[in-house]
């Protein structure tokens, strides 16, 4: 019985402590960040364009082109593909968003190519690229829109983000609307 009665006050606790005064702190620590807790919201004429943490489609020339995404980059269903390396589908995936960069960005080689331009990312949402993957798409965005290869360039350099740990990085979206006001 004395067990019983020390189980569930323990229940009582955690319950109390989990379900309530955690989330109550995060909820109030959240208003703290960028966006006040409702993400970071990137706007272009007053209007709303997408989040900034949130990957998108952008698979036309003029653009910069995001990672590509496992679940169609649709925030409600998160997820990474599941296949394997060896998976005979997703070689064939892989090989074919090889072949399109191959065709859409003449003189790159393969050997080019980061691995974050053919390969979903877990949560199939990442916004963000590599330097390596915004400086292969360079010379067709300045091509299609008749820009300087070297302000395009700057562009990507000026966008490239260097955190504190882990590796570089590009955010899609800022890229491509600061692009977009790019004359």
């Amino acid at each position: 019985m004395k067990t019983l009665v020390q189980s569930i006050r323990l229940t009582l606790v955690l319950t109390a402590l989990l379900c309530v005064i955690y989330p109550v702190f995060i909820s109030f620590a959240s208003k703290l960040a960028k966006g006040k807790g409702n993400g970071e919201t990137i706007t272009v004429n007053g209007k709303v364009v997408g989040y900034a943490l949130l990957g998108q489609k952008f698979d036309k020339p003029q653009y910069f082109w995001s990672r590509p995404s496992a679940v169609g980059y649709n925030a409600a269903g998160s997820a990474g593909s599941n296949k394997g390396p060896s998976n005979p589908d997703y070689l064939k995936e892989v090989s074919n968003r090889i072949d399109t960069l191959l065709k859409y960005n003449p003189g790159i080689k393969r050997s080019d190519i980061p691995a974050d331009m053919v390969t979903a990312s877990g949560s199939g949402l990442d916004p963000d690229i590599s330097p390596a993957g915004a400086s292969i798409q360079i010379n067709r965005i300045a091509a299609v829109r008749k820009l300087d290869e070297q302000k395009v360039a700057a562009l990507v350099k000026e966008h490239t983000e260097k955190p504190m740990f882990g590796p570089a990085k590009v955010n899609v979206l800022k890229l491509n609307v600061a692009l977009d006001e790019l004359k």
